[in-house]
């Protein structure tokens, strides 16, 4: 039986659908979770002689081809040589040609960070004076919002599928125990499947065009492909599809076998094994994207990917059955409703749900924010502030609807009545107004209208039956339609007595309100994956800033400033190291350095120890200990620098036992 839903509700979906598409519109390649804190020369320099390398920083470990690093000069011509490599901790470097004339370069960088995402941009330094220059800094292709976009939808599919197959399965599971008696919701599970399996399918295609040129045509890049396979987001995709072919078996037993046992005992024993094969399956389909993006990097990895997969299979189970629960409302048969026991199960599991969903999220936050203040400075912020303002306007909703369940067990719902047949064989006759009121689950009623001559038809001999054929050819086949006419007369009433019960029509309501925010949840939700997260956003601005304010040679001083940002990878091992070089000559010179967290404060950790080389003469590393004055400051005087040149600074910064790292920095001194 088909059941049209309003007019008003349609429009409702519509216009959510439409919201998370807008909110999908500006998630491109451009949002990217690993950000440039430093670059040699930096952005807009003015150097006296051509450097030998260009090195950028990133706030954390990024992987590149052959083409990540590419330096440009004014006429858009080339002129670094060889491959991008790692020359300290999160710093990347590509060499250049010797002896380039004056004039102004371009720097453009594609790479693709640790969390799976792409990170694209470039600038521009100058050599001895800037010029005019042929090359644009965009650093992206006509084409690289349509796939942008397309990316973004294809995720904000992906996890819509998850969520309704793994939710949808679960509500059917634990709450309604109907499986293919309601096709409606079997549906709806198997929607979920082929969703998620499709948008997995698409996202391997645009995987190789989205980290790459960005460009349309290259989705049906097979080498491309074949390059996305060999990276752990590739690896995770793959993992998808073959978690899906046993998701599709879980479907077909639970749609199938599972519906049809009759014995008490064997049904529970097969509840029990879909219930473990069900959250194994869910839980590894919930650790394809753990292990391959926010949660897979950063602080506290091992912690955060177990957690991230408790988090997602909680919003299944309750925005999932909360989808389920609404189709079962408004498109199960009148004969089949969705009864006051399901609700009151899912209800229950909805809470829980809210609840891993609280400690869960407070713990994700933490990690990806690190600050009270990049709640309102950072875009990320702003997203996780708009999600959790969603949730709690969902809850509130939530709250309502268990008001309306609570109604529903205080006092039974008025159901259609059913006329019982008035004779049977072997059976005595009921009077004509004997009305039986059924419940819900109650399918042993024969549908009203049933007449005497069906119940003569299904008694009759073989024999009689052919006689009667013969005398009145066409008797049956009007019987039969007369029979259908009814039962849909009387499944019409039934339906109309049913959505008149008070109850049960506020109890749809409310669970369609939360239907169509969780729709825009689930959008802000895909938006804030594909967003840089604000712990990283602050210690790029700040290292930038730092890096602005003094980054090179004072002037009249004649004074060394140089910012290196650091991350040792342990807990709390990020940081900015200042080296000041005074006066940056030859000869003896005095020297200070500066450890400050991202934020600015003061760092004190156990060690520094820097060390000077200069390659083109073969001189050093020429180390120096400086003594420790105040809390994140050390000093050295009497550092000799033999020669001028351009001499390449290394920076060891410990800040554990364990923990450490040396970054670099190249610069003129003398």
């Amino acid at each position: 039986m088909t059941l049209t839903i309003a007019p008003r509700v349609r429009t409702l979906v519509l216009l959510l659908l439409a919201a998370a598409c807008a909110l999908l519109a500006g998630a491109g390649p451009a949002s990217a979770h690993a950000a440039v804190t430093g670059s040699d020369p930096g952005q807009g320099a003015v150097v006296d002689k051509a450097p030998a390398r260009i090195s950028l920083t990133f706030s954390e470990q990024v992987a590149m081809s052959d083409d990540s690093l590419r330096v440009l000069d004014p006429e858009g011509k080339r002129v670094d040589t060889g491959k991008p490599s790692n020359v300290s901790g999160t710093t990347y470097a590509v060499p250049l040609h010797s002896g380039l004339p004056d004039g102004t370069y371009t720097v453009a960088y594609q790479v693709v960070s640790a969390d799976s995402h792409p990170v694209a941009g470039a600038y521009t330094f100058s050599i001895g004076a800037p010029s005019k220059t042929s090359v644009s800094v965009s650093g992206e292709s006509a084409d690289d919002g349509v796939v942008g976009w397309l990316y973004g939808f294809g995720r904000y599919v992906s996890y819509a599928g998850f969520i309704v197959m793994a939710g949808g399965a679960a509500f059917v599971l634990a709450c309604w125990q109907r499986g293919s008696g309601v096709r409606p919701v079997q549906r709806f599970v198997v929607s979920g499947w082929v969703a998620l399996t499709a948008s997995t399918l698409a996202l391997l295609l645009l995987r190789g065009s989205f980290t790459g040129s960005g460009k349309v045509s290259d989705i049906f890049d097979l080498s491309l492909l074949g390059q996305v396979l060999q990276t752990k987001s590739g690896a995770a995709l793959v993992s998808r599809l073959l978690l899906l072919a046993a998701a599709a078996l879980f479907i077909a037993v639970l749609f199938g076998a599972y519906d049809k046992r009759e014995d008490a005992q064997e049904k529970r024993d097969l509840t029990f094994g879909l219930s473990v094969g069900g959250v194994v399956v869910a839980a590894g389909l919930a650790a394809s994207w753990a292990m391959s993006e926010h949660a897979s990097v950063g602080l506290q990895a091992g912690i955060a990917m177990p957690v991230d997969v408790l988090h997602l299979l909680a919003v299944a189970a309750w925005l999932g059955g909360l989808g389920a629960l609404l189709v079962a409302l408004y498109r199960a048969p009148a004969d089949t409703p969705v009864d006051r026991t399901a609700v009151r199960r899912f209800s229950q599991i909805a809470f829980g749900s809210v609840l891993t969903l609280i400690a869960t999220g407070t713990y994700q936050s933490w990690r990806q924010l690190g600050s009270w203040s990049a709640f309102t400075d950072t875009r990320y912020g702003q997203l996780l502030l708009a999600k959790i303002g969603l949730v709690v306007v969902m809850v509130g909703v939530a709250w309502i609807s268990r008001r309306w369940t609570g109604r529903l067990a205080e006092a039974a719902p008025v159901e259609a009545a059913a006329v019982r047949k008035k004779e049977r064989v072997g059976a005595g006759a009921e009077p004509a107004g004997d009305v039986a009121t059924t419940d819900a689950g109650d399918t042993d009623a024969p549908a009203a209208g049933e007449s005497d001559l069906d119940t003569d038809t299904d008694t009759a001999s073989p024999s009689a039956s052919a006689s009667a054929s013969a005398e009145h050819p066409g008797t049956e086949e009007r019987a039969a339609q007369l029979a259908r006419q009814q039962a849909a007369r009387d499944a019409a009433r039934r339906k109309r007595m049913r959505d008149a019960d008070p109850n049960r029509f506020g109890l749809r309501r409310s669970v369609l309100a939360e239907a169509g925010i969780a729709v825009v949840l689930l959008a802000v939700t895909t938006v804030l994956t594909q967003t840089e997260p604000g712990r990283t956003e602050q210690e790029a601005k700040a290292a930038s800033s730092s890096s602005a304010s003094a980054s090179a040679d004072t002037g009249a001083s004649g004074a060394l400033t140089l910012n290196m940002p650091f991350d040792t990878g342990g807990e709390d091992g990020k940081g900015i190291v200042t080296i000041d070089l005074d006066p940056a000559r030859v000869g003896d010179n005095e020297m200070h350095v500066f450890v400050e967290r991202p934020n600015g404060r003061a760092f004190d950790i156990p060690e520094v120890k820097v060390e000077f080389t200069l390659e083109a003469k073969d001189i050093g590393p020429l180390p120096v200990v400086p003594d420790h004055i105040a809390t994140g400051h050390w000093s050295a005087n009497g550092v000799q620098i033999p020669m001028a040149g351009d001499w390449q600074v290394d920076v060891t910064v410990r800040t554990s036992d364990i923990d450490e790292v040396t970054v670099s920095k190249n610069a003129q001194i003398g």
